[in-house]
């Protein structure tokens, strides 16, 4: 968690508020049924859940589900990776905002070095996962001097990198405009070094901007979030660990299905349920960003829902 709510602040919920694993494979199951092909595990950290790999296993065997993939700081992944990797996980990204330690430890706030980091990276890549991708988030005054630094060091060991622009998810970063560095900087100041061009989407709806090295080794891509709003083609559904589904990154509220789980309803009651949810969103925060002329109301926090 950051550092702003970690610490005697943070109410941890209890066991009970938790989805089961059980739970989690039922609505799965059920949005695999109305379409969903791909499926992320994400935080907060993934990895502190207890028996993970006993959930995976049970998702990567859902018929239809074409890509079971996992978000991760990385920090435990070095003695989990190759379990997690057995259970049927075949994708893994990892957060990683600079290779410099003391920037690195700025940005976590934890004091927190790099190093178990790139040991984490490395046994997910010895155990088998590939493509491994590095997500990294850019903000001026802070990181932007570890751009091309990151960039060399995936290139080298054949990772993606994305490089993500600054957003103002949930309220507690106090996120300001200045220190957004926008995604066409960053692919200027790449260009400048190792030259790129741009690349296809692997499919619609695809969040991150895709640009290969013009001498054939390597990719990267970046989101555009705050410069490049793609609110219109977004695919993306969220599931919180207490069961409240959202339709985006920068939602206030969800739609409590925990209660229904446990009240006996039916699966046919469920999907009637996320269907009504999904066909009536209209959300679109990050197109309306720029012309917003007053604070906006508490929006979920990361840690919550995820990237």
């Amino acid at each position: 968690m950051p550092k702003e709510v970690y610490g005697e602040r943070y109410q941890f919920l209890q066991s009970k508020e938790l989805m089961t694993f059980d739970e989690i494979y039922r609505l799965a199951c059920i949005m695999v049924k109305l379409g969903v092909e791909k499926i992320r595990l994400t935080g907060g950290e993934p990895l502190l859940r207890k028996n993970l790999d006993k959930l995976i296993e049970k998702l990567s065997k859902i018929q239809g589900l074409f890509d079971l993939t996992l978000t991760t700081n990385g920090y435990l992944l070095k003695d989990m990776a190759l379990p997690l990797y057995k259970a049927g996980l075949k994708r893994i990204t990892v957060s990683l905002d600079s290779l410099d330690n003391e920037v690195f430890k700025n940005m976590n706030g934890r004091n927190l070095g790099v190093d178990e980091v790139i040991k984490g990276i490395e046994s997910a890549a010895k155990a088998g996962f590939y493509p491994i991708k590095i997500n990294c988030v850019v903000r001026k005054g802070i990181n932007e001097g570890s751009i091309l630094d990151l960039a060399k060091f995936c290139k080298e060991k054949n990772y993606i990198v994305r490089f993500i622009e600054y957003m103002d998810v949930g309220t507690l970063n106090k996120w300001n405009k200045d220190e957004v560095i926008s995604s066409a900087e960053i692919i200027n100041k790449i260009n400048k070094i190792m030259k790129l061009e741009k690349f296809e989407s692997n499919y619609k709806g695809e969040v991150a901007k895709r640009y290969k090295y013009k001498d054939g080794k390597g990719e990267i891509g970046v989101i555009s979030s705050v410069s490049q709003p793609f609110c219109g083609d977004c695919t993306r559904m969220r599931l919180s660990s207490d069961g409240k589904i959202m339709t985006c990154l920068f939602a206030s509220t969800g739609v409590d299905l925990k209660n229904y789980l446990r009240g006996d309803a039916t699966d046919k009651e469920l999907e009637n349920i996320i269907v009504k949810t999904w066909n009536i969103r209209k959300d679109k925060y990050s197109e309306e960003r720029a012309t917003l002329t007053t604070t906006t109301k508490e929006k979920v926090e990361m840690y919550h829902i995820g990237g």
